[in-house]
């Protein structure tokens, strides 16, 4: 799933190649993809585009229609979608049901691009609202992690707000907007933490490492994904990984040195987390069950 840099990589992709052109033609491949009515899809045709930005893990592409209206066409990749842009569309119609394509948007040079996904789960999620608050989820996002509004005290207010793990405590988006599976193991790895250390046992110096894992961590694959193509977006993320995705393989330690041990996993439902014991549970293997709270 593409987490903050991604799709901050994403918005800043579509933002130097869509702004200022006008939006000629929407197409529908997927209609359960579709979450929204009123506007509709064909609101957005003959409107140009202003701006594209992230509200956590969610791209909004921002249109001004002929009265001046703004509109915003706002979607969630999920786990399997993503973004494939083309300088030249082709002209072949989509056809709903036949393709992997949930969405296409066409400009008026003709290039633009399609939402695609994969696997039959269909979690991709795309609405045409009026204000991005119309989102519910984008409504009760946290706070994001590379503002101003984030800091060493918010972060220690969220931590003893309730006694939790902390890698599901960094992958609330109602608590923190952005950070998904991948990058919580990256920055608990760089905080030499535990997943499962409960959050009410952190003090001011835990509370100040993992602040600065975080800012460190999110910073930096923001500065990876910076630039690069949307085609390149997740491979860039693949090799960029220390830990996520990594079991068995020889940890390359938190400080880039490598410790000796191998990367481990403990897995979930539908998902699982990569860990080094050397560099963050004192050498002790974490119990590999299920715990399905770590999840939400």
């Amino acid at each position: 799933m593409p987490e903050l840099p991604e799709v901050e990589g994403l918005a800043q992709f579509l933002r130097e190649r869509a702004s200022e052109h006008a939006v000629t033609a929407v197409s529908i491949g997927a209609i359960s993809a579709l979450k929204t009515f009123d506007p509709s899809p064909d609101a957005l045709v003959g409107a140009t585009v202003v701006d594209v930005s992230r509200h956590g893990k969610w791209l909004d592409l921002m249109v001004a229609t002929s009265t001046g209206e703004p509109l915003h066409l706002i979607w969630h990749l999920s786990r399997a979608g993503w973004l494939r842009w083309s300088e030249k569309l082709t002209t072949t119609p989509v056809r709903p049901g036949k393709s992997p394509i949930a969405l296409r948007v066409r400009l008026d040079d003709d290039s633009g691009f399609d939402l695609t996904e994969a696997g039959t789960r269909k979690r991709l999620a795309v609405h045409v609202v009026r204000d991005p608050e119309d989102v519910r989820q984008i409504a009760t996002l946290g706070v994001e992690p590379l503002s101003e509004e984030f800091t060493p005290q918010r972060l220690a207010e969220l931590l003893a707000a309730r006694n939790q793990q902390v890698k599901g405590l960094l992958r609330d988006q109602g608590t923190i907007a952005g950070i998904g599976n991948a990058y919580s193991d990256e920055i608990l790895l760089e905080a030499r933490m535990s997943p499962f250390a409960m959050t009410k046992s952190f003090d001011e110096e835990k509370t100040a490492t993992l602040y600065a894992a975080i800012r460190d961590v999110l910073t930096g694959a923001v500065a990876v994904a910076a630039g690069r193509p949307a085609a390149e977006l997740k491979d860039g993320k693949r090799r960029s990984m220390r830990v996520h995705g990594r079991t068995g393989e020889l940890c390359p330690g938190w400080d880039g040195t490598p410790c000796g041990d191998t990367v481990h996993e403990v897995s979930f439902a539908d998902s699982s987390l990569q860990y080094c014991p050397t560099c963050q549970t004192g050498g002790k293997p974490l119990a590999d069950r299920r715990m399905s709270r770590l999840l939400r």
